[in-house]
């Protein structure tokens, strides 16, 4: 990945709304090495394990800012859902997204938004949204504020039942730059205190990067019933 400036704090543009082509250009311009692209297959796999284990249907999906969409499509193609939901701000990312056919089978109702987060609460607030089985949320929060933060969690805990959820926390992104010379400019620096605090009254950790939605679910009707590594 190519070398930036690090350390700075405050990001180069407002992520919320949808970054510019710069920023695909500046933080993607060697995708073969990058999380979530080289490895979506896997990340698919897993998720779908994930399910199998515990016998949990999945038959509708969402993402919340599917960027380029790769973990989004190899998703897809795991679990052959009836009805997919794709939202992302960013109008050149959406636009590549949309040259490519994402669903394996005709029958899958597909249905893509250029819509930020925010775009996504204001309508679903308007009126009431059929729920979703599995959302996915990767690598977005880092560039959100935090009162958006707080707008859209308790929504998207009643939107899915579960959300499959990643988001580098400050020692991350610092160690991207020691390990890999890779500094995204574009993302706020917070500590995993902030996002566990964030995320508590909404969801429950029941895997690796997966979430329960404590709307949907608790401990006497949860499918996730090791409960020693409930979180």
């Amino acid at each position: 990945m190519s070398k930036k400036h690090y350390g700075k704090q405050r990001p180069k543009e407002d992520g919320g709304d949808g970054f510019s082509e710069n920023y695909w250009r500046e933080n993607y311009d060697e995708p073969e090495e990058m999380d979530g692209i080289v490895n979506a297959a896997q990340h698919a796999r897993y998720i779908k394990t994930i399910f199998d284990v515990e016998f949990v249907d999945i038959s509708s999906v969402i993402d919340f800012g599917f960027g380029l969409g790769h973990i989004f499509e190899k998703v897809i193609h795991e679990f052959y859902p009836y009805r997919v939901f794709g939202l992302e701000p960013s109008k050149y990312a959406f636009n590549e997204v949309k040259k490519r056919d994402l669903c394996p089978v005709a029958s899958t109702k597909l249905v893509l938004k250029n819509w930020s987060l925010q775009d996504w609460a204001k309508n679903y607030q308007k009126k009431e949204i059929k729920w979703f089985d599995l959302g996915l949320c990767t690598s977005v929060f880092q560039y959100l504020t935090e009162e958006e933060i707080e707008e859209v969690l308790p929504l998207m805990a009643r939107q899915v039942k579960y959300l499959y959820f990643s988001v580098p926390t400050d020692l991350e992104l610092k160690k991207q730059v020691s390990d890999l010379e890779f500094d995204d400019q574009y993302a706020y620096r917070r500590s995993k205190t902030f996002y566990r605090k964030a995320i508590k009254p909404h969801f429950t950790i029941v895997g690796n990067r997966l979430l329960e939605s404590k709307f949907h679910f608790n401990e006497d009707n949860s499918y996730f019933t090791d409960y020693l590594f409930r979180e």
